[in-house]
């Protein structure tokens, strides 16, 4: 039968009732289409097993009898050990399958894949940028230096909300970017050093076309610090205030209008041009896992990054802690050793910083992802890597560092949803892909969140919170490659101005969550 492994070509057979998908032919596990009652005769490909308990859709039933002990197989690799005796037909989940102490041989560049360049050269309708780079958006951003200006930051940009916008029909909005920290932590740390270079990514980011830079005065973190040497583009409208200079949080308030305002009237002039697609950087990003996401919405988007890379555009992977267990398949796509031993370096570093936290990588899965189907870690990390299709690692980035490379990279970031993709954003993502089982409603600015459902069943339910429905894969209403196309079309009508659901309802302000690192004193 058709098989699907994870950043590999494959296709997903459609659904018939009582069936479970087999992904690859030694798997020990196949994965439920639907809800299967005890007693239930299964379809498993060419063979029939009888289910020996009722096992929700998205979960896992046994193929064959696996003694307490056994190494569980699913997409051809090795999820975790199960804890007792299981029968073929049996639900295997968290109460008989464990963590696995797996061991891999690493190896670098074997498996690498040049893709073909495209034959149809595709294009969008971006802002192109006085330094090369080319937006998908125009905003304003109060980028704020302390949390101290946060809530000054906000009243600011409360004042471009809703109707008022309509004056400057060609800018996407005014966006206070504001955090929890700036003041108590040595600006050289680590941790510092993180915040300061998450701040200035987004401060320099292609869809930030007028930049206001927001401080208190006396923070550690200080806006002549945020802004020294900074590498906006020129084309940049700049200008920073600080409260205790400008006589208070109402005096800044209204300096602050006045400064936004003349923005908005210089940006409304600017217009979008056609641009090849590729000058596009796709983040890649996934939460709310369940059992189809790495059958449906994340090898689609697979498909749909390495259509973008052929066109000579870059895509970024991330969350290394939902790559662990999966990382062997990444370095044997790097484009040398270098580039796959930094993201083992980063994979080392995240072992060691969650066991000085008292807890392992295991940890997650998350309550959600369990009772989504998912078991172990190396279960989801499996499953999360296929949203990085089969192209070569190009490069590993650290959080927020700018992404400079062309073709497939990976940036180390934390798998918390809202400070992943914070990090990708800042690292120069002007379109963000999210993938979901459970039904996450992430937002993302000034990069617009396209949000995928895995499940038809979800997608309707929450039809007013998903741009795209994966789970056709699944029932038969489309291929991988299908949806992969689909993804792709999106990508570049979003990119061209289009609003994606989360737009429609003004979510990402709240969903900028820089990475928060080391002691605050």
């Amino acid at each position: 039968m058709p098989l699907v492994s994870p950043g590999r070509p494959g296709t997903v057979p459609p659904a018939r009732p009582g069936a479970a998908l087999l992904l690859a032919l030694d798997d020990d596990v196949a994965v439920a289409v639907g809800d299967v009652a005890a007693g239930a005769s299964v379809a498993v490909g060419d063979t029939v097993v009888t289910a020996t308990s009722d096992v929700p859709r998205g979960h896992k039933l046994a193929v064959r009898a696996l003694p307490g002990g056994t190494q569980v197989r699913k997409y051809g690799q090795v999820i975790g050990r199960t804890t007792a005796d299981v029968a073929a037909g049996t639900h295997v989940h968290t109460h008989n399958l464990g963590m696995d102490g797996v061991t891999h041989d690493y190896e670098f560049g074997t498996a690498r894949m040049s893709l073909p360049p495209a034959t149809v050269a595709r294009t969008f309708e971006g802002f192109r940028r006085a330094d090369g780079r080319v937006g998908t958006r125009s905003y304003v951003g109060i980028v704020t230096s302390v949390n101290c200006s946060a809530s000054t930051a906000r009243m600011i940009a409360d004042q471009f909300r809703g109707p008022v916008m309509d004056v400057w029909p060609h800018v996407d909005g005014v966006v206070a970017l504001t955090h929890d920290s700036g003041c108590g932590l040595v600006p050289e740390s680590e941790g510092g050093q993180v915040l300061r270079r998450t701040l200035r990514g987004y401060a320099t980011h292609p869809n930030v076309q007028g930049l206001l830079v927001l401080g208190l005065g006396c923070e550690m973190l200080t806006v002549q610090g945020l802004l020294a040497d900074l590498p906006a583009s020129p084309d940049t409208l700049v200008e920073h205030l600080t409260i205790q200079e400008s006589g208070g949080i109402r005096a800044t308030v209204r300096a602050g209008v006045e400064v936004v305002r003349a923005m908005l009237d210089d940006l409304e002039t600017r217009r979008r041009v056609p641009v090849p697609a590729s000058e596009l950087v796709l983040g890649l990003n996934c939460g709310g896992s369940d059992g189809y996401s790495g059958i449906t919405a994340n090898p689609a988007l697979g498909r749909a990054s390495d259509l973008l890379v052929a066109q000579g555009g870059t895509s970024v992977l991330a969350e290394t802690p939902e790559v662990f267990g999966a990382e062997h398949l990444l370095t044997r796509r790097a484009v040398s050793e270098d580039v796959g031993r930094r993201l083992l370096d980063r994979i080392e570093w995240w072992q060691d910083y969650v066991q000085r936290g008292g807890g392992t990588l295991d940890n997650n899965p998350s309550p959600g992802n369990k009772a989504g189907g998912l078991t172990t870690i190396l279960e989801k990390s499996l499953g999360a890597v296929a949203k990085g299709g089969t192209a070569e690692l190009t490069a590993v980035y650290e959080y927020a560092e700018p992404v400079v490379d062309r073709g497939f990279t990976f940036m180390d970031t934390p798998g918390y949803d809202p400070v992943s993709v914070t990090g990708i954003v800042a690292g120069g993502a002007t379109v963000v892909v999210f993938t979901t089982g459970r039904g996450s409603v992430l937002g993302s600015k000034p990069a617009p969140c396209i949000k995928v459902a895995t499940s038809t069943e979800m997608f309707e339910r929450m039809r007013e919170d998903m741009d795209l429905d994966a789970g056709r894969v699944v029932t038969g209403g489309a291929t991988l490659d299908q949806v992969g196309n689909e993804i792709l079309d999106l990508v570049l009508d979003v990119a061209s101005g289009r609003a994606t659901v989360s737009e429609e309802l003004d979510l990402g302000r709240d969903e900028f969550v820089p990475w928060q690192l080391g002691a605050v004193t």
